[in-house]
Parts: C-alpha cells; structure tokens; sequence
C-alpha cells in the first residue's frame, strides 16, 4: 500500500493536523454513509475505505508507522469481522460522529413522546377605511384544535400516567438498530413511529386524536395605519400542541375596504374637491372633507383645473411610527352644461369686454365660450 492512500481518500496532506484529518472524514463519512445512499454498493464500499483510512490517520502512532513503512502495526490492518473495536479506541470517534450527523446514540434512548408545536392558522379580516387609518380592536371567531383535557392531549384512555407503554419493538428508543459490517444503522421504528411508547386504548372523547375541535373568541389589536395584505401574528392562538408542544400561532391578513370619497396612496389620503368656475377664476373659499371632518380650503384666484393642495399631517400614521402623511386635495373645475339665457349674455358680454382688452391672448373664457358653441 503506497503511503498517500489514506490521505488521498480523505483528500487532505501528509501534513494535515489532527483536525484537518477529523474534519475532512466528517465531510466524507456523511456523504457516503449508507443511511444517505441506501442501496449504493458503491457507496458502501468507498465508505469502509473512508473508515480504514481514519481509523489510522487518527491513531498516532498508526499514522507513523503508516508514514514509515506504509502500513499501520499488524493489529491494525484488516477489518475482519471485528467491527470498529479493533480500531484501537476509534469507536468513540466513531461514534461521536455518527451522532452528530444521524441522530444515534444513547440521546434517542428512552425519550417517548416528542413534543410538537400546534399548526398555525390564518383568519382574513375586512376592515374599514377609517378603522385601517385609526387603528381598532376587533373580536373575531376561530374554530382551532384544542388539547383534549380528558386524555391530557395523548390521545390515551388514561392520559399520560395510565394511558401509555413503553414500546416493546424499539425498547423506548424510537428506534431499530442493525449491524452492516463495520457499522450500524438506525431507522425509526415502525411501530411506535419512533415516538418510544404506544397507547394502550384510545381515548373516548377526541377518539385518539389528542384535540378537538372548538370555537374561541380572540381579540386582536390592529394598529393605525395598516393597509392591504399586513399580516398581523398572534402569538399562541393558533392550534394546541401535541404531546405538552406549544400552540401555534394565529396570522391575521388584512384587507381594507375602499372608501367612497378619499384614495390612499401609501401613508398619503387623496381626494377631490368641485369648484364653480366662477370661484377659480374669482378665488375664494371651498369646504373640503377630511379625516378629522371637514375643514376650509381657500383657492387663490385663477385657480387651474387639477390644482392640488397638500394638507400637511391628515394622512395614514406609517407602522414604523416615523411619519405621518398628508391629504392631497385635486381641484375639479365644474363647468355648467346649460346656461340660462341670462347667464348666456353675460359671458357674451365678458367674452367681448376680454377680447376687447386683449386682442392676441387666448384667454380661459375663450375656451369656456368654445365649449357651448
């Protein structure tokens, strides 16, 4: 056996540390292992020669007279049926690995039930308008599984002292072990599911099952400024837990109603406001509709149509809590579609009077007159 077999199985120097060696077998144990490549002869061959190879670069001495001679001492060649005890107190190495990377070892033993957490669960909320923008307190209903007290959520008759015993295929472990070569493999057990105790009789009330079904009234708290598809958690309100696991969670997603007047826009309102044509050409002052209720809006003569005004602090408050947005007020300029006639005169007379003065503008009148002709 030339001297840079093993190191080449591993894939590490002749120089390499006690470290490197450690961590390159993990790497290449795991990838080999037969519990990862179940029925890969290839792949169980190459992992009794990823084994051999440590079990001598591992051991001091070995690895010197391996460097030396090209072998370890003679009670280290060969793996002759003796399993890993003949590597000279590798096993523990060995073993300390396997657990790390499949769960095996006495940690399994004796550990029953295991512990899960409920499912979680998902309600959809319709909120108004001004209940996203201020924030509410809402009670809804949840039908959720709830742990059965009779059975104290085992799903035994006699709960968790009377109702359950300690599975005779696995002896408690959860799991079933058998001898393949050099090593062992662990699967769960099959009939106790690798749960390490089997119920004795189903409980009457949730039928084995562990839950039952039951409606609960929750109280969530939507915080101002929520919008369309927030999902807000409840923690602990969604399914019970199964062998003493915590509930699961309760996700509420929001969607917000339109409103009939105001558009959200982010954290900002938008709204429209209609105005005479007379006043934005005169200016004045236009009442306006806000979220506090409503307010005076003061239009600067010769106001244009689709003018806006920005109404600082009237919008959505940010979740984050570092703004608030504003109320954007679009003016919409009313033109009348039927004058009487003695509204007719008198734009026929301001018409003129305004061509009169200023012959070469186009001025907004003359296209107000052209939309009646």
């Amino acid at each position: 056996m030339a001297t840079r077999a093993h190191y080449d199985t591993l894939g590490v120097d002749q120089n390499a540390s006690e470290e490197e060696i450690k961590k390159a077998y993990r790497k290449m144990a795991l990838k080999y292992h037969p519990d990862k490549n179940s029925g890969d002869f290839a792949s169980e061959e190459k992992f009794k020669v990823i084994n051999e190879a440590y079990s001598v670069l591992s051991d001091g001495e070995k690895r010197r007279n391996y460097d030396m001679f090209g072998s370890a001492d003679a009670r280290s060649t060969g793996f002759g049926g003796g399993g890993f005890d003949q590597f000279g107190g590798s096993s523990t190495v060995f073993g300390d690995i396997f657990e790390e990377f499949f769960g095996s070892g006495s940690s399994s033993r004796g550990r029953g039930r295991r512990a899960q957490k409920g499912n979680d669960l998902r309600y959809d909320l319709t909120l108004a308008f001004e209940d996203a923008l201020f924030g509410k307190e809402v009670k809804i209903k949840v039908r959720r599984a709830e742990a059965c007290v009779k059975c104290e959520g085992t799903g035994a008759k006699g709960g968790r002292k009377g109702g359950m015993s300690t599975c005779n295929t696995c002896t408690g472990t959860g799991q079933l072990r058998t001898q393949q070569g050099l090593f062992v493999v662990s699967r769960t057990c099959h009939h106790c599911r690798g749960e390490g105790t089997i119920t004795k009789e189903a409980c009457s009330q949730c039928l084995g099952e562990g839950t039952l079904s039951h409606e609960k009234l929750i109280s969530v708290k939507v915080p101002a400024g929520v919008d369309n598809g927030i999902r807000l958690r409840v923690t602990g309100e969604g399914e019970a837990g199964v062998y003493g696991g915590p509930s699961g969670d309760l996700f509420v997603l929001i969607a917000v109603s339109d409103h009939p007047y105001f558009v959200r826009d982010g954290v900002d309102i938008h709204c429209e406001v209609p105005i005479r044509f007379t006043k934005a050409i005169l200016g004045g002052t236009v009442s306006a509709q806000t979220i506090k209720g409503e307010t005076t809006l003061k239009i600067p003569p010769g106001t244009q149509n689709g003018k806006t005004f920005r109404m600082k602090g009237l919008g959505f408050p940010s979740l984050k809590g570092y703004q608030i947005g504003d109320q954007i007020v679009t003016i919409r300029v009313d033109i009348p579609t039927k004058l009487t006639p003695g509204q007719k005169t008198l734009l026929e007379e301001f018409d003129k009077i305004a061509i009169a003065e200023s012959p070469d503008a186009n001025p907004f009148f003359e296209k107000v007159k052209n939309l009646f002709e």
